[in-house]
């Protein structure tokens, strides 16, 4: 199972550790194109501080993060699985699975990224801020820019087995599932439950949608579910207690999608 997860905004600082060591990256396929993007960021963020934050979407209190690009080369790196501290990856808390779930998660987790493409869990990287929507100047909108170089890459980092994708949006423009890898893949959207005048209405609550996510991949780790497609990912997610509603693609070449109800919201 690979499980596609987005990044989040939040990141905890700088490690410790060494800096930053390229090389050591997984998928070592998007190496050009990760050092083409480094290049461009820290070019950006070098040449003129308040064009780059306009450019990286960053308002005006978070303008020191412009200069914390700069240090991209020499901060001490942390395991992505540490760095990233959004609700979802509160909710995920790596750090507090036993050690064959952990292992899990570090053959199966892949956090795409608008610097880095996609890393796994345990790839040692520093903070930064560039999110996928971002359009660098000499590389345009960071989404297609890395659909070449994912296409490469990721149907053999899919393998032959299910492909659970957890992303946002912004982050599903720098590669989509096609074909047989597409027929493996699943995509999951977390509906909150509600009567309203004894009327059921559903709707999607950001916070509570990443939490979901979070809790359920926690889940799958801890339970050491090996699903081999959607539909074994539906049983396993109802054994695990999950209200799952899903059906199959009409067409061939299609994801399946899953919408998870709940009706609390914590």
């Amino acid at each position: 199972m690979l499980v596609l997860l987005p990044p989040s905004e939040g990141k905890a600082a700088a490690g410790r550790g060494a800096p930053l060591k390229p090389e050591s990256l997984s998928l070592p396929g998007l190496a050009g194109a990760r050092a083409a993007v480094l290049d461009g960021l820290v070019e950006l963020c070098a040449a003129d501080e308040e064009k780059a934050r306009v450019v990286l979407g960053l308002s005006e209190g978070l303008r020191g993060e412009v200069a914390k690009n700069l240090e991209l080369r020499t901060a001490g790196a942390r395991p992505a699985g540490e760095l990233y501290t959004g609700v979802l990856y509160d909710a995920l808390d790596l750090a507090s699975l036993d050690t064959a779930a952990r292992r899990r998660a570090g053959k199966s987790l892949l956090v795409f990224s608008g610097l880095w493409g996609a890393v796994r869990v345990g790839d040692r990287i520093p903070p930064y801020r560039c999110a996928m929507g971002v359009k660098l100047p000499g590389l345009g909108a960071l989404g297609a820019f890395w659909r070449e170089p994912m296409a490469e890459v990721m149907p053999e980092a899919a393998g032959d087995g299910l492909v659970l994708d957890l992303r946002s949006s912004a982050y599903t423009a720098a590669w989509k599932p096609k074909g047989a890898v597409a027929e493996r893949t699943a995509s999951v959207q977390v509906l909150h439950s509600q009567l309203v005048d004894g009327v059921e209405k559903r709707s999607v609550v950001s916070h509570f949608n990443k939490a979901t996510k979070g809790r359920m991949v926690r889940d799958l780790l801890r339970a050491g579910a090996r699903p081999k497609g959607p539909a074994e990912l539906v049983t396993a997610l109802r054994d695990l207690g999950y209200l799952v509603e899903a059906e199959a693609p009409a067409r061939s070449g299609r994801t399946w999608e899953l919408d998870v109800v709940v009706t609390e919201i914590h």
